[in-house]
């Protein structure tokens, strides 16, 4: 039997865009602006223009960010009940306009109006409605925090209105204001949106939504009215984002590309994987950022599961998206049909199979299944952004996730198996954000979204999601830190020695006493001259040590039990040798008494972060029904720190102690003017168990060396308290694996006070995975 025709009514939505047949301004101070300059909206199902669009100016986005920046006082001092309301009516308006919004998302974007009204416009108010609680308990949940104050958003054209309220909804809730930049080719629904936003009062310049293409986007990263950036789309333009942004103080969240594996093993209920298939690639068209686009399928029933799916594949209708009956609807714009066909073409070229269902003329791709496909080939590398999938078969678990991980980006996985155990082992060791097990797609307001590695950082929904729009008041730093003298390599002329036997200070990597590579050793001052030698570590050293802290990998799998009993064990030894650090510290110009108060905070910090090392846990997100929706904090791995010149052993410990407590290996920088603090604690980690490479130190020139960790792929965070032009490099720097990054500049906190530690640094220490997990039956 032929399915006949459902169509949906557009009538009342067409009326709309009639009755604005001149075109749309943008929407700034609580007003609609006249059209200006205007680019068209495509209807690309039929290639018709729908509407007409006004292209920002400088000027424009200067108005927008004016406008929120009077505003954000005043909201913010709304209090969170006050705030609560309106996001409240908000997600009240958005329920009464359903239809209408979603009816205008497939016209606009080419989605079938089942996912629009089914998926993403209940979603959109279950956003709001969830930020409404956020804003109402944030003052007692997320104690100590304040607003950024204006926040500049870039939304991508897969999801236009639910990604403007993954945005738009926390950072309201947090006090802020918004200048809101949709995507070129669909910025129908969040102009309709802003017709909520007037509907329901909210006061004017809280949300501002400015249209345009990508040169208004660049005109929101850059503006200094900006105070936080929250961009979702490629990783090529997240990266000139944060390049950009380097130094500039602005706070980031960068959602990204993917290409997730969508893993099938031999015990699976194979009909309902292959309907995951379904909603892992063909959903949206393949235009979703955590599709699952590398299918990876166990060898004894790849035949089996290939011959299913190829048949569910042949009954996928594409065509209308205003048809109820479609599946699939059109490619967003003929540049990314395009696109699409070029790289499929390329795959092909390489030997690839490719076996395709039907689809109409037109701006639409039909569902492509892809075999014989290598794991180098682009098919499987790229991001395609299309209804494009490829199949591998793996033999073994092990094989199963080296492939899985066999890639740049960490976004999402989704594990099929009967065999839960299996399952969460496998999760565990996916590189991923997100992980669905025997499910995938599924989204809710109460868990965090957000990717590892190239996928970007920061999350979206949930508490993660919530803290990201909010942060610690500002430190202020003190006047006219700048770069720190060469380190002198040559021989001096004064003693370094008062007597007894000389000790070299050499570098510790691996577990071992390295010579720096450079051969040289730089003269260490103390207050009254020079106190010893350190080793000029350089780029090699850092490679060295970077190759050491990835071979311990064992240290992020130990308990958080095994690892407090070492950090206890570091403290007892460093008790023990209390006196001499303390003569160290005073030989570098402090007081007997401060010396001593400095060492025993470092004991007391090594005792406070044993205690947190199996205490910071997770939680249990309330999302969906017949789901346990688990947030897991997980280690960043290899860990890039850049101690701080003043407190040179409690500020070195500062930054080692958190990173080492949640599971990462450090290479650590300690203070380039008064390393021997951190050189003297050689002995106290060999003798307190700490593995061999968790903990390297690279003594040496401070902003050369941050420089090798910033560029380096093998390292997944760095902190750096140094300069402010030390800051920026390292966060420009750090651009090419998207590492994530926190800089302070030297002396803004006293790093041998409460300020130097607390759960800030644990959180910064972690990344959060949230692993969906079916529940009851």
């Amino acid at each position: 039997m032929e399915y006949g025709p459902a169509p949906e009514d557009s009538s009342i939505v067409r009326n709309w865009l009639e009755a604005r047949s001149g075109g749309f301004g943008h929407f700034i101070d609580g007003a609609f602006t006249p059209p200006g300059t205007t680019f068209a909206v495509d209807n690309p199902a039929t290639g018709e223009t729908i509407s007409q669009a006004t292209q920002s100016s400088a000027a424009d986005v200067d108005a927008a960010v004016a406008a929120a920046r009077r505003a954000q006082p005043g909201w913010a001092a709304l209090g969170g009940h006050g705030r609560a309301r309106y996001l409240y009516a908000i997600a009240r308006h958005v329920q009464q306009h359903a239809r209408f919004l979603a009816v205008l998302e497939s016209i606009d974007n080419g989605k079938p109006i089942r996912e629009t009204r089914d998926i993403d416009v209940p979603l959109v108010a279950r956003h709001f409605y969830h930020h409404a609680g956020w804003a109402e308990i944030a003052a007692d949940e997320l104690p100590g925090t304040e607003p950024w104050g204006v926040c500049g958003q870039i939304v991508p054209w897969n999801f236009p209105l639910l990604m403007l309220s993954w945005k738009i909804a926390p950072a309201l809730a947090a006090g802020n204001t918004v200048v809101l930049k949709p995507a070129e080719y669909t910025p129908l629904s969040a102009l309709a949106f802003a017709g909520i936003c007037a509907e329901v009062g909210l006061p004017a310049g809280v949300v501002n939504i400015v249209t345009g293409d990508g040169e208004t986007g660049a005109a929101i990263v850059a503006h200094e009215g900006i105070d936080k950036l929250a961009f979702t789309g490629s990783t090529e333009v997240g990266r000139i984002i944060r390049r950009e942004t380097a130094g500039t103080g602005k706070g980031l969240t960068l959602e990204l590309g993917g290409k997730s594996p969508f893993v099938v093993f031999a015990d699976a209920d194979l009909d309902a994987a292959v309907e995951g298939v379904v909603d892992a690639i063909w959903f949206n068209q393949g235009q979703v950022c955590c599709a699952g686009a590398r299918i990876l399928v166990a060898e004894a029933v790849v035949e089996r599961f290939t011959a299913l799916l190829r048949a569910r594949m042949a009954t996928l209708r594409v065509g209308d998206p205003l048809d109820k009956s479609t599946d699939m609807g059109a490619i967003v714009h003929p540049v990314q049909l395009a696109r699409i066909r070029d790289l499929v073409a390329q795959g092909k070229a390489e030997g690839a199979v490719i076996e395709q269902g039907d689809a109409p003329q037109g701006c639409f791709y039909p569902p492509t299944l892809v075999t014989n496909v290598d794991p180098a080939s682009v098919l499987s590398t790229e991001e395609i952004f299309g209804p494009v999938v490829t199949l591998t078969a793996f033999r073994t678990p092990a094989d199963a996730v080296e492939l899985a991980n066999n890639t740049r980006y960490g976004l999402a996985a989704s594990i099929w198996s009967e065999n839960v155990n299996l399952c969460l082992d496998i999760a565990a060791q996916v590189k991923a954000g997100v992980v669905w097990i025997n499910c995938t797609n599924v989204f809710d307001a109460g868990a965090g979204f957000g990717g590892y590695r190239e996928s970007g950082f920061g999350r979206e929904g949930g508490r993660e999601g919530m803290t990201a729009y909010l942060r610690a008041p500002r430190r202020a730093a003190p006047q006219g830190v700048g770069d720190l003298p060469e380190p002198v390599a040559q021989p001096g002329e004064a003693p370094t020695q008062s007597g007894g036997i000389d000790r070299t200070a050499k570098l510790f990597v691996g577990g071992r006493h390295a010579r720096p590579d450079s051969g040289y050793s730089y003269t260490v001052e103390g207050s009254k001259g020079p106190v010893g030698l350190a080793g000029l570590g350089n780029r090699k050293d850092i490679r060295n040590a970077v190759e050491a802290a990835s071979k311990a990998g064992g240290w992020g799998k130990a308990t958080g039990h095994n690892r407090a009993q070492i950090l206890y064990y570091l403290a007892e030894n460093l008790s023990a040798r209390a006196a001499g650090f303390a003569d160290r510290l005073a030989g570098f110009g402090a007081t007997q008494a401060a010396a001593e108060a400095e060492v025993e905070t470092a004991i007391r910090r090594c005792f406070w972060y044993a205690a947190q090392a199996d205490k910071f846990d997770g939680a249990v997100h309330q999302t969906k029904s017949a789901h346990v929706t688990l947030a897991m904090p997980e280690p960043l791995g290899v860990m890039g720190v850049v101690c701080p010149t003043r407190a040179p052993l409690a500020g070195f410990l500062a930054l080692v102690l958190p990173a080492i407590a949640m599971g990462n290996r450090v290479v650590a920088v300690p203070s380039q003017t008064h390393p021997l603090a951190a050189t003297d604690l050689y002995q106290v980690l060999e003798t307190s168990d700490v593995p061999a490479g968790v903990v390297n130190i690279v003594t040496g020139p401070r902003d050369a060396l941050a420089a090798t960790l910033a560029g380096h792929d093998g390292v997944a965070g760095l902190w750096y308290v140094g300069s402010p032009e030390g800051a920026a490099m390292v966060e420009r720097e750090s651009a090419g694996n998207l590492k994530q990054t926190w800089t302070e500049t030297d002396g803004a906190r006293d790093w041998s006070g409460h300020e130097g530690q607390g759960r800030a640094f644990l959180s910064r220490a972690t990344q959060i995975k949230n692993i969906w997990v079916p529940y009851g039956e």
